[in-house]
């Protein structure tokens, strides 16, 4: 599948549950190929070696849950619920080590 195609159908799918998206990490190539469907106008996009899209939502106890899901048809993402004291930095902290498992998973 086409990652436009792949990107609109993972989107769908967690819209349904009430995700929204957040930001995006993607390759050159796949941020060209998501630009040019016009995809991506309304997100935030960082480049990196692999391609992938944050998710929120609240969760319950006044969490909110963050999910980095790889742009693939391999069913993988991490998930990260966030205590509402913590900080933007702490999150922010969290997020990059998210990343940074993502990126292990896919060089493996």
């Amino acid at each position: 599948m086409m990652s436009a195609e792949l990107f609109m159908e993972l989107l769908a799918t967690y819209r349904k549950y009430g995700w929204e998206l957040r930001s995006v990490v993607l390759q050159p190539a796949t941020q060209a190929v998501l630009e040019k469907e016009q995809l991506l106008d309304q997100v935030s996009v960082k480049e990196a070696s692999f391609d992938a899209l944050w998710f929120s939502r609240p969760s319950h106890n006044n969490r909110e849950a963050w999910e980095l899901r790889l742009l693939s048809q391999t069913q993988y993402a991490l998930f990260e619920a966030f205590e509402p004291d913590e900080t933007e930095e702490e999150r922010e902290d969290v997020k990059l080590e998210m990343e940074a498992r993502m990126r292990d998973y896919v060089s493996k």
